[in-house]
């Protein structure tokens, strides 16, 4: 699943970075690339200006994907607040749809607000356009998110893809038909059946597939057949034509027929399914023969590999696929090369990502893959070692999470959503695989926390908590995580009974590192409720606890917490806190955390007097914040800066960068009202603000800076001139 954002938006990342259209290859999202699809491009752009929900409906490989691409290319300014796009295929789990699709639009699932009312109160004013990808397994759950986002944001157009209508009051589909073929029994002159768009787009991936081929009178009759046969479905004649590395085209036809007969057979003597018109059961039926006959043609090793990458949700790095599915006959130093020849069959598609090499299946294929799977009863055994691997993956990135490669672990978890979440899903759905799901949920910590996906990771915390009741380490630990989480959301009421319970356990087991965590995130709890004195006596006891067990993480943790309870409380120790957790996070090389660092020593510098200094601290955390896209970050940085500028003479910046703090606050669903340890300084300032300025002027300021992009508000509080930054990955992510 990818969600991304184009440039013309106001928040967020970047515009659609590739489509994974019917050609199982990555191109462009321009409209540019697609073959025969005038009229349906012009249609779709004249229905977008009618109706609020226009969904691309029809057979699984005619190319709704990259249609709906093209139209969403075609239609962009129009659409001046945004164009998102959100691709669902491997979203198993529908309670995350909401989740996912406020990650595509820039939103952080970082508040306890259900992130439907996030995702109404957002877009409610913006006149911007949501494309849902795949929306076939979710279609319940996406007729309801569309629905009533559609209710909530009057202004708000969604163009969907599925293999039915959502079925949505006002909704308007298209259905998109196959590629026109030639006509049936006749001779064809190659320069006129180069014209016909199921022959156009054959022709352009055999030569992809071998530069020498050539459409001419020796093979026009023979591509004209094979088009027809393949009843002009795209992904169907883009598999035909990548045999073409070893095959003529004549013998691509002859075992092609061979292949189509029985399939024809079978489809003449069944009937249709109900509300499936027998044109659309005939294609379906063309398609499973053209993906059954693409595999017959692979080579055994490849015909082994192509089931296993299946249980890969989203995309996979080679090391992932070496790990996962060699063994049993499939040696690991062979699957490099089965790996590249399903490339070259184009039934994996190559991307590459941020200078990593990534692989994907088409969903058509994967599904295919899956079923093979499933029958030769290994998808429980491939599935537990697809899990292994990711929990092995989280375990990693939790013990380097203060080095130098803390960044590198944001991005690569991050990009990884997909299949933790196929991990996490089977830990919760396979009987006695729970205890696995904690001890993911638990070690992902640092990307619930630092991606935005707060609510998520309490999602996933409560499903394991619930499967796996009895008492142990892991429970222990999933406990203090929760607590955590709900604290961050402002939900001390949950975070409370977590902690009790937390407490509980780890007496009972006498594991002291449990009870270490649960007082420190007791005291982080008083510190977010403002009884300053009782989290700094709480939070120091654990400080003790962790300098005595070695524990890196939880000595930064809670020596920032200490420096902020200590700044708010006016306790002097405050600087010593401060001071100690830059230097740790500064010899670990670990540069988030380090930003962390910062924004605490900043607010004590400001508070002490030093207004020069705490600017420059804080800035430096903003930097940081901003290059990761850190969002919750960048409000706290957002907001400290206001509050110094408030009280440094510059009224007019201040106001600026308290309304840019407070937009942001908002797109995460969040408020520093509901955090008592800011609430008054925010109040204060907002009130100091306005007295300093005049109503009006405040307003005014305030209000340039509640329309200020991400960017844009970075760069007002550093001082710098906007430039904008260049288009960033698809995300996750949602998101991730």
């Amino acid at each position: 699943m990818t969600a991304t954002r184009d440039e013309g938006g106001r928040r967020g990342g970047a515009g659609p970075a590739r489509e994974p259209g019917a050609a199982g290859a990555a191109v462009s999202a321009g409209a540019s690339g697609l073959v025969g699809r005038a009229g349906e491009l012009s249609e779709a752009r004249r229905l977008l200006g009618r109706t609020r929900l226009l969904t691309l409906t029809g057979v699984a490989g005619v190319g709704k994907t990259r249609l709906a691409f093209g139209v969403a290319d075609l239609v962009r300014g129009d659409f001046p607040d945004g164009v998102w796009t959100v691709e669902l295929a491997a979203l198993e789990d529908q309670s995350l749809l909401p989740q996912t699709v406020a990650g595509a639009v820039g939103l952080r699932d970082q508040a306890a607000r259900s992130a439907v009312e996030l995702l109404g109160d957002h877009l409610s004013g913006k006149r911007a356009l949501l494309l849902l990808d795949n929306c076939e397994h979710l279609v319940e759950s996406c007729a309801w998110l569309v629905d009533g986002l559609l209710r909530r944001a009057p202004r708000l157009c969604v163009l969907a893809t599925s293999r039915e209508p959502l079925r949505v009051q006002g909704e308007t589909v298209l259905w998109v038909p196959s590629l026109p073929v030639p006509e049936p029994h006749r001779r064809h002159r190659p320069e006129a059946l180069a014209r016909c768009p199921a022959v156009e787009l054959f022709v352009a991936r055999a030569v992809r597939a071998s530069p020498s081929f050539t459409l001419g009178p020796h093979n026009a009759d023979t591509v004209a057949l094979l088009c027809e046969r393949l009843d002009g479905l795209p992904l169907a004649i883009e598999l035909a034509a990548a045999v073409l590395r070893t095959l003529d085209p004549e013998q691509v036809l002859d075992r092609m027929d061979r292949c189509l007969e029985p399939a024809a057979e079978e489809a003449g003597a069944a009937e249709p399914a109900a509300g499936e018109a027998a044109p659309a059961r005939a294609r379906h039926e063309t398609l499973g023969a053209a993906v059954d006959w693409s595999f017959d043609l692979c080579s055994p090793g490849e015909r082994a590999l192509w089931p296993r990458v299946s249980v890969f949700a989203g995309d996979f790095d080679l090391r992932a696929a070496e790990e996962i599915c060699s063994g049993d006959g499939l040696a690991r130093e062979d699957v490099l090369d089965l790996v590249t020849g399903l490339v070259d069959k184009s039934v994996l598609v190559r991307e590459e990502r941020g200078g990593r090499v990534r692989y994907r299946l088409l969903e058509t294929i994967r599904k295919y893959g899956r079923a093979r799977l499933a029958g030769y009863g290994q998808a429980a055994a491939l599935r537990r070692r697809h899990r292994d691997w990711y929990r092995d993956l989280v375990r990693e990135a939790e013990e380097e999470w203060l080095t130098p490669r803390q960044e590198e672990w944001l991005t690569r978890l991050r990009g990884e959503i997909a299949n933790l979440r196929a991990a996490l899903e089977f830990c919760c759905a396979e009987p006695g695989e729970a205890r696995a799901g904690l001890e993911i949920a638990a070690g992902l910590w640092p990307h619930w926390i630092c991606g935005g996906s707060l609510g998520e990771g309490r999602h996933w915390l409560g499903q394991a908590l619930w499967l796996a009741p009895e008492g142990g380490e892991a429970r222990g630990k999933a406990l203090w995580v929760d607590a955590w989480l709900a604290t961050l959301q402002g939900d001390t009421a949950a975070a409370l009974p977590r902690l009790d319970e937390c407490r509980d356990l780890a007496l009972r087991l006498g594991h002291e590192p449990t009870l270490i965590r649960a007082t420190q995130h007791r005291g982080g709890l008083a510190l977010y409720e403002g009884d300053f004195p009782r989290a700094i006596r709480l939070i120091e006891k654990a400080l003790e606890g962790h300098r005595a067990a070695g524990d890196r993480n939880g000595v930064m943790s809670a020596l920032y917490q200490l420096t902020m309870a200590c700044s708010l409380y006016g306790d002097a120790r405050a600087s010593a806190f401060g001071e100690e957790c830059l230097a740790l996070c500064e010899a670990g090389g670990a540069q988030w955390a380090r930003s962390y660092a910062l924004w605490a020593l900043g607010l004590h510098t400001w508070r002490r007097g030093d207004r020069r200094r705490a600017t420059s601290l804080v800035r430096g955390a903003l930097r940081t914040r901003w290059a990761v896209r850190d969002r919750w970050g960048m409000a706290l940085c957002l907001e400290l800066l206001a509050w110094i500028a408030a009280f440094g003479g510059e009224s007019g910046h201040g106001a600026r960068l308290l309304g840019a703090a407070d937009e942001m606050w908002s797109s995460l669903g969040a408020s520093p009202s509901g955090f008592r340890h800011l609430a008054a300084v925010h109040d204060e300032v907002a009130v100091r603000l306005r007295a300093d300025l005049g109503g009006a002027a405040y307003a005014a300021a305030y209000r340039a800076g509640t329309r200020l992009t991400d960017d844009e508000a970075a760069a007002a509080a550093l001082h710098a001139p906007h430039r904008p930054r260049p288009r960033g990955r698809r995300a996750a992510s949602a998101g991730a």
